[in-house]
């Protein structure tokens, strides 16, 4: 009977233990423990309370005070003032002496105020702390309890205390236990969570890594250690075309990567792979430039697992150097100019003038002669000329004009070269071409040149078509011929000063054509195709609002 009470006891003061293992499976739950730790010690009290002791008749010999003080020390405040008149009231109904009633005011008068001062430092502390407040609370408690076993306990009555001395023993290792227990669980939950945290934060940043490798201009390929493709970027999948991700993930290097048609950079991975720390390459692949880069790929430890290969595409800064690099010989072409024209205009006038007057004197079957001279001498001042144009520096007079004026302007003039080269000119204007900022003599001198640029790549009976049209932010012009086409190697150096196709060419043409789109805001574009012809395309940018007419 004493053995299936104190089993009793135990499970009933376990019950809060019980319960919050049962509730605490979910981290969502972990801010409810409070609650589900004081309701079950509540229980766990008044059926310690009900049960009758075998040993006492003032049932002194009991479990109670474990879960009164597991719930209040984890109750907090709130859940400590509902315990303690739990059990003040219930208590109040078995009390039946005087010692007993006296007990119980000792009890709320001392011990509860006691018990409630250790609940901030209790909540506040680590486990160690914890366990140590709850001892202390634990033997706090006990001194009524130990007075009531004096009282009601003889001396000579070894059985009674023996058993007094095991349910104390038994409370602590239960107050311990429960501690322990709950701490653990707690503690179990909150790995949970920060597991959650770690690995939601760790899902977030290799989604980030991922979305910067995705969105960079930088070509991105991982290879493992044993040469197989793991990660791509959207990059590399633009370059790898018409590959997809599903094609190249899982797949050797090699196989990948061969369409490049670069060995070098075949053999720059593999020396990564056997332990080189950087190799560089430059290629060339579908008219595009890159830049690439192989290094090592390591893991956390530092430890070598493959390489990477990052490529960035060097096409537009290539293009941009060469674009300064023509505007630094424009610009010396310029220097030139404005340093020596004058000084060799000045002598040729001379000689001209005297050439002419030798002619005059001499014979005629000598006229012949200085004829070819004065057309050497006019080609050398139209050459002068080409120069002081590309100079200019200065902002152009400008006025507001139709290019289809200027053109119509122009029309005899190229008719008549036309005619004498026996090839026909097809002009399409569209209606009602906007209205341009324009300086007149720069924009005939323009289309004169890309006209007879046309004319002389065309054998006769060639056709030359010109073409205006209005476009989205301005006037395009397009002079197109049916002659043999440009190389696409010379394509990239038309405008540079000095380089020519033609036999007897200055080189000085198109660079001051690109001199005077560039003045008026505009750019031009060279389409050719080998047997087919040329295109040029120059597109005019309309005038802002307000602007219009400024310079009539």
């Amino acid at each position: 009977m004493v053995w299936q009470y104190i089993l009793l006891q135990t499970l009933i003061a376990l019950l809060p233990i019980v319960a919050m293992l049962l509730w605490l499976t979910k981290p969502e739950r972990l801010r409810h423990v409070p609650v589900v730790i004081v309701s079950a010690s509540g229980v766990s009290l008044l059926l310690g309370m009900l049960s009758e002791s075998p040993l006492s008749p003032d049932n002194f010999i009991n479990f109670r005070i474990v879960p009164y003080l597991i719930g209040s020390l984890y109750g907090g405040i709130p859940g400590a003032s509902l315990l303690t008149v739990l059990y003040m009231v219930s208590r109040l109904f078995q009390v039946s002496t005087t010692f007993a009633i006296v007990l119980l005011g000792v009890f709320f008068l001392l011990i509860v105020p006691y018990v409630f001062s250790r609940i901030r430092p209790f909540l506040s502390g680590d486990r160690s702390a914890r366990v140590r407040i709850g001892y202390q609370s634990y033997f706090a408690a006990c001194l009524p309890l130990i007075a009531s076993i004096v009282y009601h306990a003889p001396m000579e009555d070894c059985r009674l205390w023996l058993y007094a001395i095991a349910f104390g023993i038994g409370s602590a290792g239960i107050i311990h236990f429960s501690i322990q227990s709950i701490e653990l669980s707690i503690d179990r939950i909150k790995l949970q969570v920060e597991l959650q945290e770690v690995s939601s934060n760790y899902l977030q940043e290799v989604k980030r890594l991922q979305e910067f490798i995705d969105i960079s201009p930088l070509v991105a390929i991982f290879i493992d250690g044993e040469g197989k493709v793991t990660q791509v970027n959207e990059m590399a999948l633009k370059l790898l075309s018409p590959y997809d991700q599903s094609g190249v993930l899982g797949r050797a290097y090699r196989s990948v990567l061969h369409m490049l048609g670069s060995e070098t950079l075949l053999d720059s991975i593999v020396r990564v792979m056997k332990g080189s720390e950087r190799e560089t390459e430059v290629i060339r692949f579908r008219s595009r430039l890159y830049y690439t880069t192989v290094c090592t790929w390591r893991d956390e430890g530092r430890e070598a697992t493959g390489a990477v290969l990052i490529a960035h595409d060097m096409t537009e800064l290539q293009q941009l150097k060469d674009e300064v690099d023509k505007m630094e010989r424009l610009s010396l072409v310029g220097q030139m100019a404005a340093s020596i024209t004058h000084e060799i205009r000045n002598p040729m006038a001379v000689i001209r003038g005297f050439i002419q007057l030798l002619n005059e004197r001499s014979p005629n079957e000598h006229h012949s002669y200085f004829h070819i001279i004065l057309q050497e001498l006019d080609r050398a001042n139209n050459i002068i000329n080409d120069f002081l144009s590309l100079a200019q520096n200065r902002i152009v007079e400008k006025h507001t004009r139709k290019l289809n004026e200027v053109l119509e302007d122009l029309m005899p003039l190229i008719s008549a070269d036309a005619n004498m080269r026996g090839q026909m000119i097809e002009v399409r204007i569209e209606e009602d071409i906007q209205p341009l900022d324009l300086n007149v003599k720069e924009i005939k001198q323009l289309m004169l040149n890309l006209v007879r640029n046309g004319m002389e790549a065309m054998t006769d009976k060639g056709v030359l078509r010109i073409e205006l049209a209005n476009v989205d932010d301005g006037v395009q012009l397009r002079v197109r011929d049916n002659g043999i086409g440009i190389p696409p190697e010379k394509l990239e150096r038309l405008f540079e000063p000095f380089f020519t196709t033609k036999t007897n060419g200055t080189g000085l043409g198109l660079a001051l054509c690109l001199s005077i789109v560039e003045r008026h805001n505009g750019k031009i574009q060279v389409e050719s195709k080998i047997g087919e012809g040329t295109s040029f395309i120059v597109s005019f940018n309309r005038p802002k609002a307000g602007m219009l007419g400024a310079g009539a």
